[in-house]
């Protein structure tokens, strides 16, 4: 890995590269962000749609300097059903354009206010497992999607489903480490083409599905609809704002740590926490569902060393055409869970191990008590499964840990303010 050549964010990369690269990434989002419009019961078109016109917006508000992929977000799917269920789906899209707004807002709070705050808040001891959970909160859902562990609308675990997620696994991680130029920078891409192949060869997959996806009209236009605005149904929602912020600086940190820059310098926090709402804001406008940086497109630029925002617009670019394209859309959304889910084992470890990266590169010393007890409790509350309710908005997990990270950072500052911090006293 470390003598691959590494194509870094402003680099050119030639049409032979850039269109398997371009679908490697596509493919690599499709599945979690695919979830979520059918999670909340609307057509998945106008979710591509968005995802890619929301990732080039991103790429042009951060001047081509911040690697991202926007996908759908998770962190919404509570309050939108709570809202949905009781006054309509227009009327959560009310609510994501109310949180959109907050978050461009804030956006220019942090533009003027800088980011050094962040330091503080944010230590590279309690910084490294807050990043590392991102990753290691979504073991389990890896595991989920590609059913081989027993769950409640899957019950029982069959072979082909494990064999199928075993040959996508075994693909991904044998192709990270023995790939050879060209091949070395689709192993991602290479992995699920093997693990489709193993699951038509298995019955995961039938001639039937196939067949039904293929005979999909050619062309479909996306469902587009205008928000309703309520104001209660704006404050069921409103609260997410504390989820997506602290998960935008995480996924920032990561990227950062992977393409060897820190990007909330340049192009700057306030640039990506801008274009990161403003996406989801728009996403509301015309009837789809938030977006934000995701986690699974970070892990395949960690594994490929292939950060080229070139290589993400053109992965826009084909979400925007499959948005169109009946057969294509269909044919994509008949990846089972067993591929998606062997591809998100690799993807997510790696994001958990940018974590850990931080800790060695910072070279935390844990002989002092304050970094041994940061780290200690927000892996603790990140993992233990500890959510804390605010009206309809549950945090738990990264979110969750971040907030105990913060709050614990900036009482220990204060603490050495005042002179009261034993680790001051042995130094």
């Amino acid at each position: 890995m470390q003598t691959r050549k590494i194509i870094q964010v402003e680099d050119k990369v030639p049409p032979r590269l850039l269109v398997p690269l371009s679908i490697q990434h596509m493919f690599a989002m499709f599945g979690a962000s695919v979830l979520v419009p059918f999670m909340l019961g609307i057509s998945p078109a106008i979710v591509l749609f968005m995802n890619g016109i929301g990732t080039l917006l991103f790429i042009l508000i951060t001047k081509g300097r911040a690697p991202a992929y926007l996908g759908s977000s998770f962190a919404f799917i509570a309050p939108a059903t709570i809202v949905i269920n009781q006054w309509g789906y227009q009327y959560a899209l009310g609510g994501f354009v109310v949180v959109g707004l907050v978050g461009c807002i804030l956006a220019a709070v942090i533009y003027k206010c800088g980011t050094e705050w962040i330091n503080v808040v944010l230590p590279p001891a309690a910084m490294g497992p807050v990043v590392a959970l991102i990753g290691l909160e979504l073991a389990g859902s890896a595991a989920s999607t590609g059913l081989i562990v027993p769950t409640e609308e899957v019950p029982t675990v069959l072979a082909p489903n494990v064999i199928t997620f075993c040959v996508t696994l075994g693909v991904a991680v044998l192709g990270s480490v023995l790939f050879r130029k060209f091949l070395s920078v689709i192993p991602i891409l290479i992995a699920i083409i093997c693990g489709y192949v193993c699951a038509v060869l298995t019955g995961v997959i039938t001639g039937a599905d196939i067949m039904a996806a293929l005979s999909t009209n050619i062309i479909s236009i996306p469902d587009f609809q205008p928000p309703k605005f309520n104001l209660e149904a704006i404050l069921v929602i409103l609260p997410v704002i504390l989820v997506i912020v602290n998960e935008h600086i995480g996924h920032q940190l990561v990227t950062s740590k992977v393409v060897g820059r820190d990007l909330l310098k340049d192009p700057g926090l306030h640039r990506s926490l801008f274009a990161d709402n403003f996406s989801t804001m728009l996403s509301g406008l015309i009837g789809s569902v938030p977006t934000t940086t995701y986690g699974e497109n970070i892990g395949v630029m960690a594994i490929t060393r292939v950060y080229s925002v070139r290589v993400i617009g053109g992965a826009a670019v084909l979400s925007i055409i499959c948005s169109f394209v009946g057969p294509l859309a269909a044919l994509i959304q008949t990846i089972p869970g067993p591929v998606i889910g062997g591809i998100s084992f690799l993807l997510y470890g790696m994001i958990g191990t940018s974590g850990l990266r931080i800790l060695v590169d910072n070279k935390v010393d844990y002989a002092k008590n304050r970094n041994m007890v940061l780290t200690s409790v927000v892996f603790v509350v990140g993992l233990s499964g500890v959510t804390l309710s605010l009206g309809n908005v549950a945090l738990s997990g990264m979110t969750l840990a971040a907030i105990v990270a913060m709050l614990m950072s900036l009482l220990f500052f204060a603490f050495d303010k005042l002179g009261w911090s034993n680790d001051l006293q042995d130094s």
